[in-house]
Formats: C-alpha cells, structure tokens, sequence
C-alpha cells in the first residue's frame, strides 16, 4: 500500500494558523480522492475536507470558510486559519477511490489549539 506521510501539525493559540502538507506518489495524487480527517481519542473520526481526482473540493460544516484543501502532483495541503481550540485532534491524510470510500490513511500529525 503507497505511504502518505503528514507534516506540519504543532501547537497554535486560538486565532492562528497552521498548514498540514501530505506527501505521496504521482500516482496516487493524480488519480484518488484526498481528504483530510481528524479524530479526538474516544470520539468518532471526523471527515474535514476532501479533494478530488479533478479537483473538486468538499468540507465539513465545522471548518468550511476556514480551512481550504489542494493538491498538486505529489503534495495534498490543508491550510488552515482562524483555528479554534475545539480544533484541536489529530489529523490524518488519506486517500480514496472516491471521496466517500477512503482506504488509505496516514499515521497522522497532531494538532494542538490553545485558548
């Protein structure tokens, strides 16, 4: 199964931004559906946005008009802005046959908001 790898999570005061980077191959990137999800421990895994083969994107009510998603050849990005602590979770690149069918996911890079 092809490696996605996160990068970018940290800790960010309430207000601030972070960028998550997803690295993967040319192929995956071009021809799957990318999403990022994040999850809280104990809570179900949330779908926060997705991206998909021809660039059509999707977000969650929770971060729409927040966060964006995009994509190039190798790279699936989501920035993020005015975060807010109930952001806080972990983060997780994944990708997809179709945007409602994701069947690989990255290990995840934590993101921590404070107040």
């Amino acid at each position: 199964q092809e490696q996605l790898q996160e990068s970018g999570g940290g800790s960010v005061e309430a207000g601030g931004s972070l960028t998550l980077s997803c690295a993967a191959s040319r192929y995956i990137a071009l021809r799957y559906c990318m999403g990022w999800f994040r999850q809280v421990p104990g809570e179900t895994r949330e779908k926060v946005a997705t991206i998909s083969d021809i660039g059509r994107t999707s977000y969650s009510d929770s971060v729409r008009g927040r966060f964006t998603i995009s994509k190039d050849t190798r790279m699936t990005t989501l920035q993020m802005t005015s975060l807010k602590p109930d952001d806080t979770a972990m983060y997780f690149c994944a990708a997809g046959h179709g945007c409602h069918s994701f069947h690989n996911f990255g290990q995840g890079t934590q993101v921590t908001v404070s107040s």
